[in-house]
């Protein structure tokens, strides 16, 4: 009997919390979508390429190349993170704001190290634009060092 009493008690205790509130987080569409001829500051990446060939390389080999970028839009660029497929890429990204019409550039390293023939890696860049997540892609054809 006593079992019944702690739940009961324990049930009325939890739907008393609730207070009638909803707990929907849904956002209107309207919220969120940009209306034609609406003012609506943001920041935008304008890449000087998108992708990179380093070509031909050895097996082993440390190549990089530094994507640059201009924010077109009109409010301060943040890139919150960047991420690379894989542990051979490290993509180094500025930790400040762009302000507007200011440049800034996105370095990243490829390691060939036990890689063999054409390989591709994915560098994904999450800011606060529209698209959030912007993808850059490194490409190389890795041989074996024949000495």
């Amino acid at each position: 009997m006593k079992n019944w009493f702690i739940l009961i008690l324990a049930a009325l205790a939890f739907s008393a919390c609730n207070n009638g509130e909803s707990n929907d987080e849904t956002i209107a569409a309207d919220a969120i979508e940009i209306k034609e001829g609406q003012d609506n500051p943001e920041p935008r990446f304008e890449w000087s390429e998108t992708e990179w060939d380093f070509g031909t390389i050895v097996d082993g080999e440390r190549v990089e190349h530094t994507f640059r970028f201009k924010n077109v839009g009109d409010d301060a660029l943040i890139i919150s993170n960047a991420t690379a497929s894989c542990g051979c890429t490290i993509p180094v990204w500025p930790k400040k704001p762009i302000p507007p019409g200011e440049t800034g550039e996105i370095k990243v390293e490829f390691n060939s190290s036990g890689k063999n023939g054409y390989t591709t890696k994915d560098v994904t860049i999450l800011a606060n634009t529209t698209p959030v997540k912007t993808i850059l892609k490194i490409k190389a054809e890795v041989v074996k060092n024949k000495s």
